[in-house]
């Protein structure tokens, strides 16, 4: 009897043994099937141009990070921001729709507007992500509500270091209106240093204590360089704001600007290097996605828009073609160049389906690109569109047709930008069947995403 029980005890430690080996092993097969959700680092530069990465034609400009970059990844040439201007395409960014449907249609301003901002019941980037199980950061330029309810914490943000206007005296930083913006979290909270700087080291600081090696969780990394928007400064050079007013204090010598405004891009430059070595110290090269892009094109008289018509402001190809590079090891072949036609408001479902999500919310203008990325596979075909002050402009395919309203009439243009990427040849009077076709496009549009909208800034 004794053996017999023996026996049981051994057959049945047998059998609790495999089970567990069993469970083990398929817990095993788990981890090594179930692929980890990219981390994800984004950074916009302010007003940089079309023409001012050495990647992308500049002579003058040397920015040998982001050259290696775009040779790791895929360069892109028909990429646009969603507005001429800052705040609107940070809207756009954040919501992964046109920024009229958010009321930002304009330049949240630092007299104007400093009671009003992106409405929180919009469901952001950074919240979307959040319920994919991101940690989710935010040091540098939010433009998006100048008040502490709208601080980027109370918009999915785990952590915020930066300002809140659309810009800042690189060392004193204080507003054009005089007031500090320097911002820990929800608390103004000034630290001495460079704008481009700091915003560097708060994320080589924040890719360290929140690698997923230690934290079980991917990160989100926003940063939103204030380079090259001005004032036009240096690492070295003095204030040029004191707090209490919104006038310089001291004006630099016009035959410096372009010399510091060089200075300012390559410096940024530096900063990605930076983020580049630290992601590859820390062993996360091949699982994270690094996107660089511009908010719009360069302040008109400064800037460089790669031989584009217009400037900041304007809705000619040189206010909103910026350039845009997305470096992905693990998942995208390196040194390609794409020519599909892609907006700031596709960043958002393009994160979320890269961390295997879905959209919150199904009214949404921005489409998905990981399969473009992925499989170079081409992006269903929609028309785009561009509006500021009054003057709007649609793209269906290659044709382009720009409205600008005046006292008597309303001027339209027409333009073939696989033919006429500068815009220099209207066709109005040749193609007036098109021409006619795309105002009815154009002003559907502008009723449907302005309808029941209250504007936050215009």
């Amino acid at each position: 009897m004794k053996n017999k029980s023996a026996l049981n005890h051994s057959l049945l430690l047998m059998c609790i043994f495999f089970l567990t080996a069993c469970k083990d092993a398929k817990k095993e097969e788990v981890n090594i099937t179930e692929e980890a959700k990219p981390n994800i680092i984004l950074i916009m530069a302010d007003d940089l141009g079309y023409g001012e990465l050495s990647s992308y034609g500049s002579q003058k400009v040397k920015t040998p990070n982001l050259d290696k970059l775009a040779a790791q990844g895929v360069k892109f040439m028909d990429f646009h921001a969603n507005g001429p201007v800052c705040s609107p395409t940070r809207a756009a960014l954040m919501t992964g729709k046109y920024q009229q449907r958010t009321g930002v249609e304009g330049v949240i301003t630092a007299a104007g507007h400093r009671e009003v901002g992106l409405s929180l019941n919009e469901i952001t980037l950074a919240e979307e992500l959040k319920k994919q199980g991101y940690i989710t950061a935010m040091y540098g330029k939010w433009h998006l509500g100048y008040a502490e309810p709208y601080n980027p914490i109370y918009q999915g943000f785990d952590d915020f270091k930066g300002f809140v206007s659309g810009n800042i005296d690189y060392h004193s930083h204080i507003d054009q209106a005089g007031y500090l913006d320097w911002w820990q979290n929800n608390k103004i909270q000034d630290e001495p240093g460079y704008t481009t700087d700091l915003i560097t080291k708060y994320g080589t600081a924040f890719i360290k204590e929140n690698n997923p090696n230690k934290t079980g969780k991917p990160f989100f990394l926003y940063l939103a360089q204030e380079a090259p928007h001005y004032p036009i400064q240096g690492r070295n050079d003095k204030p040029l704001r004191k707090e209490g007013s919104g006038k310089f204090i001291r004006k630099v010598p016009e035959d410096s600007v372009p010399i510091i405004y060089t200075e300012m891009i390559e410096l940024m430059d530096e900063g990605i290097g930076e983020i580049m070595k630290t992601i590859g110290e820390e062993g996360l090269s091949e699982n994270t996605i690094i996107v660089f892009c511009s908010d719009n094109g360069p302040a008109g008289g400064r800037g460089d828009s790669g031989g584009l018509r217009g400037a900041k402001t304007s809705v000619y190809e040189g206010g909103h073609r910026v350039p845009a590079i997305i470096s992905y090891p693990k998942k995208i072949k390196g040194g390609w160049i794409s020519n599909e036609a892609v907006m700031t408001m596709d960043f958002l479902p393009t994160f979320i389906d890269l961390a295997n999500g879905k959209p919150s919310r199904t009214k949404i203008d921005g489409i998905s690109i990981k399969n473009h990325l992925f499989k170079n596979e081409k992006l269903p075909e929609r028309d785009l569109f561009w509006s500021f002050k009054g003057r709007t402009a649609m793209r269906s395919g290659n044709w382009k047709l720009i409205e600008i309203p005046n006292e008597r009439d309303t001027i339209y243009e027409l333009y073939d930008l696989e033919k006429d990427l500068a815009e220099k040849n209207n066709l109005v009077a040749v193609h007036q069947s098109k021409v006619e076709a795309m105002k009815q496009k154009l002003n559907a549009w502008k009723a449907e995403v302005r309808q029941g909208v209250k504007p936050v800034a215009e």
